[in-house]
């Protein structure tokens, strides 16, 4: 699904039985902690709730022999859900708040907004910038260059270098 084909139904975080949700892309970046911490923080501050989202990109995988797919998606399926178990803790650690857990395959841009859609309770996206020469990361780029405009939710950008009593300042 692409930004333009997203409809952006009103948020329903403020409305009786609902709450506000912050929504984190869990990768195997070095920064994703800086926006798994921001995120639970800000969540705990403000009663909300915390989404950690694990995309499974499996590019090249139905073109295998069908045990062989099946394979390597349990596989991958397996790694993403144990990473997301590891964020989820510390999520109890640093903030006392439980996460839901959600793994999609697919892009990760598609998966953010098809997640965002189905979710109307998530009202914060929260991405972690890279620290490395090579700029902020692809899915930072990819989403502030590419749909920024069109978006269906704010976008909140950490930067990757902030410690936890910084991001503690902040949140």
């Amino acid at each position: 699904m692409t930004a333009a084909a997203t409809p952006n139904p009103k948020r329903l975080s403020f409305e009786p039985g609902h709450r506000r949700k912050f929504l984190v892309v869990v990768d195997d970046t070095p920064e994703c902690d800086r926006a798994v911490y921001y995120a639970s923080r800000r969540a705990a501050g403000t009663s909300g709730g915390l989404v950690l989202l694990g995309v499974l990109e499996l590019e090249g995988v139905n073109q295998q022999w069908l045990g062989v797919a099946d394979l390597m998606r349990a596989e991958a399926q397996e790694q993403m859900q144990a990473r997301l178990q590891k964020f989820a803790a510390r999520a109890r650690q640093v903030a006392g708040i439980a996460a839901e857990e959600v793994i999609r395959e697919g892009s990760k841009a598609a998966a953010i907004f098809s997640l965002i859609a189905e979710d109307r309770d998530l009202a914060i996206l929260v991405l972690a910038a890279g620290t490395g020469s090579e700029g902020p990361g692809p899915l930072v780029t990819s989403l502030v260059t590419g749909h920024a405009a069109r978006f269906p939710v704010p976008v909140t950008i950490v930067p990757g270098a902030l410690s936890d009593e910084e991001l503690d300042a902040l949140a």
